[in-house]
């Protein structure tokens, strides 16, 4: 376990943002994951956990605490069943799954980040989400003080959330198990509709594995969406805002806001999201309001390729960040009456 103190922890994230910690341990271990919470929660220190960085938004006044980086290692497949350590590279493992002729998580290639986020934000691109194949979560309950095994069913996934997100003080993902099919080397069914274009196939047909997390791969590059340390478009977290999930009264305002500020002839984005729910696209919001890709002049801008994207262009500090996101939010809400969530975590600051 490796301990240091007045850490700088921009480094950490794919924001390149944030102040230092008081302390930052690095755990390599579940036990010395295990060790490091009891730690802080028996001297009632506060305590962030950081896996990938790729979901945080620290404050530029650091964090009065100890940050805890889980740099655990693991990868055991037996069948279909696959099992994670929190700290592993989740686009490593996707590679992986993809050679072992493994669907059910080839769409999900590229997110940055580490496999113990992916259950709590409940992951999900270009058609797959990982609750459709997570089975069990290992976590230690910091309530209960002691590690517990969670049904697919007992984590609570939804739209970008879930039991972890809910009540973020409780559990500390320490492995996940996760299901997959051997279709013949093919895909799981393609259910969006830019990947299925992109193949040349209809929506609900299947693809060589390496096909479909290829093309996935070439897609999010296209849209700064996959790290580079050169481009400054990837300096993100990837989707800053989720899609909005609206009530039938609520979308109903919103359609007769769009009418109005664009035309009778302009449908907005609407996707079956439950009975009574309807869900919109944040990226078609965020344009249509005025910010488009590229939008801002100074250090922090929205990305040159993908309008969801805030990014740091390189000298922007965590206030430029959020006062891009609330000038943001703002415009989206005053021209459709929509209010945007924040997608990423935030420590020490909020929108």
């Amino acid at each position: 376990m490796q301990v240091l103190h007045d850490a700088p922890l921009a480094p950490l994230t794919t924001f390149r943002l944030g102040g230092p910690a008081t302390r930052l341990v690095t755990a390599g271990t579940d036990a010395e994951v295990i060790a490091a919470v009891r730690e802080a929660d028996d001297s009632g220190t506060p305590l962030l956990v950081i896996g990938g960085g790729s979901n945080l938004v620290i404050g530029d006044k650091g964090f009065d605490g100890t940050a805890l980086r889980i740099a655990t290692r693991g990868v055991e497949l037996r069948g279909g069943t696959l099992e994670l350590a929190a700290g592993e590279v989740w686009s490593d493992a996707v590679a992986r799954t993809v050679e072992a002729g493994l669907a059910g998580i080839e769409c999900l290639a590229g997110i940055p980040g580490s496999a113990g986020a992916t259950p709590i934000q409940n992951v999900g691109a270009y058609g797959q989400e990982v609750s459709s194949t997570i089975t069990e979560v290992i976590a230690y309950d910091r309530r209960a003080g002691e590690t517990v095994t969670l049904t697919n069913d007992e984590c609570g996934f939804s739209y970008r959330h879930s039991r972890f997100k809910a009540d973020p003080d409780r559990y500390v993902v320490l492995r996940v198990r996760f299901g997959l099919k051997d279709a013949g080397g093919l895909s799981a069914p393609l259910k969006y509709a830019e990947t299925a274009r992109a193949l040349g196939v209809a929506t609900g047909d299947r693809v060589p594995l390496a096909d479909a997390r290829d093309t996935v791969l070439k897609l999010r590059a296209g849209k700064g969406m996959v790290l580079d340390p050169e481009d400054h478009d990837t300096w993100s977290a990837g989707s800053f805002f989720t899609n909005p999930v609206l009530t039938d009264d609520q979308f109903a305002a919103f359609h007769a806001r769009v009418r109005e500020r664009l035309g009778d002839g302009v449908e907005p984005p609407a996707y079956p999201a439950g009975e009574g729910r309807t869900k919109t696209s944040a990226a078609w919001l965020i344009d249509k309001a005025g910010f488009t890709k590229g939008y801002g002049t100074g250090p922090a801008r929205i990305s040159t390729k993908h309008t969801l994207a805030l990014t740091n262009r390189g000298e922007a500090t965590t206030e430029d960040l959020l006062a891009l996101a609330r000038e943001v939010v703002a415009g989206v809400r005053a021209a459709f009456g929509v209010t945007l969530v924040n997608e990423p975590v935030t420590v020490g600051v909020s929108l």
